[in-house]
Order: structure tokens, then C-alpha cells, then sequence
């Protein structure tokens, strides 16, 4: 890509002699000024030879190879699996950043005898608040079924050797994602910090003890000390809204990227 400028050419003039619709017109207008202010082309030039000569690296899928003729149709509708567990993520996200407004993160004692703050807020959400009921039942269904669809989407693809060269590298990014997808449910869990939550966090803290030579840091680092407290919740909190979710997302965007350029691998 040259540095060179430009020689000045006659969009509106090209554009004029066009039979183009509004938005036709509009997306071209738009591109035209980017493209004299940041070279959007050129860029996309690059890109898109980048992306061919990669592909041309890429063996053919089985369909391809072995003239199959789509002889596996049955299979197809299990390659949903990992768009399904995508979309349950979206909703799981955005149905949780609402429940965000309305929720409070503290251990300390509420107003009620029987519960602390945070799961006041939590009551709340699901009593008075309009469609507050609605809203974490969906957030809750979306977690539920984020985590059927990534496992079972971690099935096919072992049992359709999509894991093999040259996606190994995909299937172990997938092995951290459902691993953070789990960290994401239990992190989630604690949050209403009831009965429920507190007996898993228990549980929680015990297994970081359990681990050889580093455990009492783990549990220090992960729940704030050797027994549930505030500085456990508000780990749960930070790992659960701040930390996970930039770093799924990426991982998700980085993983769906690889299966664009490699292709998707067919059964044996």
C-alpha cells in the first residue's frame, strides 16, 4: 500500500450516472468520505487478499474432498450448536447488565431480618420490580441453556474430528471457553448470596484449600480469606460483571474469526 496521494477521482459524477437506491447511495457516500479521510479501501483491499491467500492454505472439507454430495444433511443441524450458545450469551448479557441497575453487591444485614442486601435487592428484582421476574428468570434460562449448548456443541465437535489439524488451536480456545462459561455460572450463583450461595461458596473455598502447595492463596486471592465475607461477594461481583465478560467476549470473537477463515470442518 502506497503512501502515494491519491489521484482525484469523480464519485458524485459516478455516482450521478448510477441508478442507486437511498440507502445505496448513502452507504457510498459514507464509504467515499471515509475513504478520502482514513483509505477505508485500501485497507479492505488488504484484508481481503489476506484472506484469500489463507484460505488457499486451508484443505478442502470432506464434502469437497470426497464429492460426498452433502450425504451428511443429518448432521447439519448440530453445527447450530455453537450460533446457539452465542446468542444465549447475548441474551444472558444484555438481560444481565439490566439486572445490574437494580442490584447491590453487599453482605451486609438489610432492613429484613432474614436477608442481607444483596439478596434484598434480589427480592426486590423479583417482587416488585415490573417484569423484574420476567427479566431474571431470562437471564437465568439463558445461563442454563448457555452452558447445554456449549457442552454439547464441545461433543460435535469432538465426535466430528473438528478438533484435528489444522483447528486444534480453535478446539483449545473452545476447551478455555466452556471452562470460563462454568466459572461464569458459579460466580453468578453466589451473587444472591442466600442459603444456596453460601454452601457453594463454601464449597468453593474448601476446593481452593484442597489444591497442593498454593491453595491458601487461592482461596485468599479468589474469596478474600479461609471463610465467606464481604471481600467474597465482592470478588464474585468484579469476576461475574467486569473481568469475565470482556474476556469471554473476546475469546468468542476470536474463536468465531478462526472458524470464518478456516471454514467449518464436516463428519468423517
Amino acid at each position: 500500500m502506497s503512501l502515494e496521494k491519491k489521484d482525484e477521482y469523480d464519485h458524485k459524477g459516478w455516482m450521478k450516472e448510477k441508478d442507486l437506491t437511498p440507502v445505496e447511495s448513502t452507504f457510498l457516500t459514507t464509504l467515499i468520505w471515509l475513504d478520502k479521510r482514513f483509505r477505508i479501501v485500501d485497507y479492505l483491499e488488504l484484508l481481503e487478499t489476506l484472506y484469500y491467500r489463507v484460505n488457499l492454505q486451508m484443505p478442502k472439507s470432506h464434502t469437497e474432498q470426497y464429492n460426498l454430495d452433502n450425504k451428511f444433511w443429518y448432521w447439519y443441524p448440530l453445527y447450530t450448536l455453537g450460533l446457539f450458545s452465542t446468542l444465549a450469551y447475548v441474551v444472558a448479557a444484555i438481560s444481565g447488565a439490566l439486572l445490574g441497575f437494580y442490584y447491590s453487591p453487599s453482605a451486609a444485614a438489610g432492613s429484613e431480618a432474614a436477608g442481607t442486601v444483596a439478596y434484598e435487592s434480589i427480592a426486590f428484582i423479583m417482587r416488585d420490580l415490573q417484569f423484574g421476574f420476567m427479566l431474571r428468570s431470562i437471564h437465568r434460562w439463558a445461563a442454563q441453556v448457555m452452558v447445554a449448548a456449549v457442552f454439547l456443541h464441545m461433543l460435535r465437535v469432538y465426535f466430528t474430528g473438528a478438533y484435528k489439524e489444522p483447528r486444534e488451536l480453535n478446539w483449545l480456545i473452545g476447551i478455555v471457553l466452556i471452562s470460563l462459561t462454568m466459572v461464569f455460572g458459579y460466580t453468578g450463583y453466589l451473587l444472591p448470596w442466600d442459603q444456596l450461595a453460601f454452601w457453594a461458596g463454601q464449597i468453593g473455598v474448601e476446593m481452593s484449600l484442597s489444591i497442593p502447595l498454593a491453595g491458601e492463596w487461592v482461596a485468599q486471592l479468589l474469596f478474600g480469606g479461609f471463610s465467606l465475607s464481604q471481600a467474597t461477594l465482592q470478588r464474585m461481583y468484579i469476576l461475574h460483571v467486569f473481568l469475565l465478560p470482556f474476556v469471554v467476549t473476546t475469546l468468542i470473537a476470536i474463536h468465531i474469526g478462526i472458524v470464518w477463515v478456516q471454514g467449518i470442518a464436516e463428519p468423517h
